[in-house]
């Protein structure tokens, strides 16, 4: 049987098959936080929801933000490429230990 390493993000449970996607995808997940806090602060009225996936949307397309704000606008819309599309799913690549019986 082989042992296969993963990291698991403990802000949304996300899994990763290595360490610098795992702490990437944390490190956005932060940002997002963050930008949903400050939303809240400066947009009364705006629910919590709605605040949140605005926080992730500028967290998850943080670089194309920062070429927007140095001059080229446009960068906002060209189409986006999730890289937490490199999330592992528990289901296949991990075992679950509940089916295994003990010896």
């Amino acid at each position: 049987m082989a042992v296969v390493a993963v990291w698991k993000c403990d802000r949304d449970g996300a899994m990763f098959d290595n360490k610098k996607d795992a702490e990437e995808h944390d490190s956005m997940l932060e940002l997002a936080a963050n930008i949903t806090t400050l939303i809240e602060q400066e947009v009364p009225g705006l629910d919590e929801d709605s605040a949140e996936k605005i926080g992730l949307l500028l967290a998850k397309r943080r670089e194309l933000l920062v070429k927007a704000c140095k001059g080229k606008p446009d960068a906002l819309l060209e189409k986006f490429e999730d890289s937490s599309s490199s999330a592992t799913k528990t289901d296949s690549n991990v075992t679950s230990l509940s089916g295994v019986s003990s010896l």
